[in-house]
């Protein structure tokens, strides 16, 4: 396929999370539970990560796992006991909470990554469920906010262009070790057509300051490039290099999503996260929030 051609319509129905990391910069409480599973205020990660991807129309949630992560998998099943429980007691506002974890119409599989390889291996161990279909990635660390939710934001820049679109920031110029970075030229104010990808560059070497956010739409030809690659940034298997290849042969969109990002892969990204959606909360905010002014006063 060449640069300029356009792929057929397909809605993006499939999400693959990579949820297979340690957690290590979260010990001791990822000792026994995973990253994903630590709670913003109610909710634990994976589950507002889940919860774009649905309100983005994905129906078919594709968890890349590791040991340690059946918490996840019993976070999404159905738990009988305690329904039955809340059902008894007449807590219906309880056992509706219970019961959206995971809708009706949603289906989730689980596949294992053997060996924690990179982001760009986990996306491969889901190639076969995904097949050749286009498909949203997520990351869970990152906890995206915006309105409409930002891959839905990104379902109709897709939907738009037919092409893979990444989700993209600026970060300041010390950050640029930290993101995958993207060059391209303008389409408008939020798009870029991506000419250049660069994972984790030197600030001296980064050819712009738009880093990669935790949100992707891919197109399937991304499995073939990341799969004949070799291993690149720590010596694993890098998704951005894959995206890197893909240019070669298809378009690929760079899109400054309308939002707010909470790094919760880090300790202060999470602790902000959980403030700022505290404060947020119908219920808690106010109460919070005078909690707040109190200790500042």
């Amino acid at each position: 396929m060449t640069a300029t051609a356009r792929l057929p319509f397909m809605p993006v129905k499939k999400a693959i999370f990579p949820v297979a990391g340690l957690g290590t910069r979260f010990l001791p409480a990822t000792k026994a539970q995973p990253k994903e599973m630590l709670p913003v205020v109610d909710k634990p990660l994976i589950q507002y990560a889940v919860e774009e991807a649905y309100a983005a129309g994905v129906r078919e949630m594709i968890f890349v796992t590791g040991r340690h992560k059946r918490p996840i998998e019993d976070h999404f099943d159905m738990t009988y006991e305690l329904e039955v429980a809340l059902e008894k007691a007449g807590k219906q506002e309880l056992l509706d909470i219970v019961r959206s974890v995971k809708p009706d119409d949603m289906e989730c599989i689980y596949v294992r990554q053997a060996q924690a390889l990179g982001l760009g291996h986990a996306v491969l161990c889901g190639q076969r469920l995904v097949g050749q279909e286009p498909f949203a990635v997520l990351l869970a660390d990152d906890l995206m906010v915006g309105e409409p939710p930002v891959l839905a934001q990104m379902v109709e820049q897709y939907a738009e262009w037919r092409a893979s679109i990444i989700a993209v920031q600026e970060v300041p110029a010390d950050h640029t070790r930290r993101y995958g970075i993207v060059a391209g030229t303008p389409v408008n104010e939020r798009l870029l057509d991506v000419s250049r990808i660069v994972e984790k560059p030197a600030p001296e070497a980064a050819p712009s300051r738009l880093g990669v956010a935790g949100r992707y739409i891919l197109t399937p030809g991304v499995f073939h490039e990341i799969a004949h690659q070799p291993r690149g940034v720590g010596g694993e298997i890098q998704l951005t290099d894959g995206i890197a290849s893909l240019l070669r042969r298809e378009k690929v969109f760079a899109y400054r999503y309308a939002g707010r990002r909470y790094d919760c892969g880090s300790k202060e990204g999470f602790l902000q996260a959980n403030v700022e959606l505290a404060l947020q909360h119908p219920e808690l905010g106010p109460g919070f929030k005078a909690y707040l002014a109190g200790l500042s006063a």
